[in-house]
């Protein structure tokens, strides 16, 4: 993310470029750019101007969107979204402070797979709920998009994955990237069941 925020000139550009792109064919309010993208009205009002001017959105009497005709969508999308862009040691300290985490898995919108059910799968004990929400809601301002999440204690995820819980199942079952992994959650000890 800092590396596109450089080259486009702002990093918040890149975040509000990235909001139009993941969510084409809504319209968004200045009050609801910044809520989303996290950032000061100044900030959103600027870059509005200016992704206005280029075209790369239009505006609809009080709101914006993604302008469908915009030349460069294509390359805008796939450096924008389809490229890596979110660091998995940025996500680990993020989510380190809020608990003792012991698995961070990965999926949907992160590895490029619009199937998934989850986005985030967070376990561990003496999670901190509202510590979880916020760097979720910093997430979600980088990426442009809301997610989708599961938090579960480590012992409420051992049970789930030992009674074939769906969920669990459909996240571990299908495409996923393990971002941290403690010991006594280990691959091994997963596939047992």
């Amino acid at each position: 993310m800092e590396i596109l925020g450089k080259i486009l000139g702002s990093p918040a550009r890149v975040r509000i470029m990235r909001l139009f792109l993941l969510n084409r064919g809504k319209a968004f309010a200045s009050v609801d750019i910044v809520k989303r993208s996290r950032l000061g009205s100044t900030v959103v009002r600027r870059e509005i101007k200016l992704l206005e001017s280029v075209g790369f959105i239009r505006k609809h009497n009080v709101s914006w969107s993604f302008n469908q005709t915009f030349k460069y969508a294509a390359e805008f999308e796939s450096l924008l979204i389809s490229s890596d862009s979110l660091d998995k040691n940025v996500l680990t300290t993020m989510f380190k402070k809020v608990g003792r985490v012991k698995f961070l898995a990965v999926s949907g919108i992160f590895i490029k797979n619009k199937d998934s059910r989850v986005d985030l799968l967070i376990v561990g004990d003496k999670l901190k709920k509202n510590k979880i929400e916020e760097g979720v809601k910093k997430l979600e301002a980088e990426i442009g998009m809301e997610l989708v999440y599961a938090v579960f204690e480590t012992k409420e995820f051992v049970y789930r994955l030992s009674m074939y819980d769906k969920l669990v199942r459909d996240i571990l079952d299908f495409p996923h990237e393990i971002v941290l992994q403690a010991k006594e959650l280990s691959t091994q000890s997963l596939k047992k069941f």
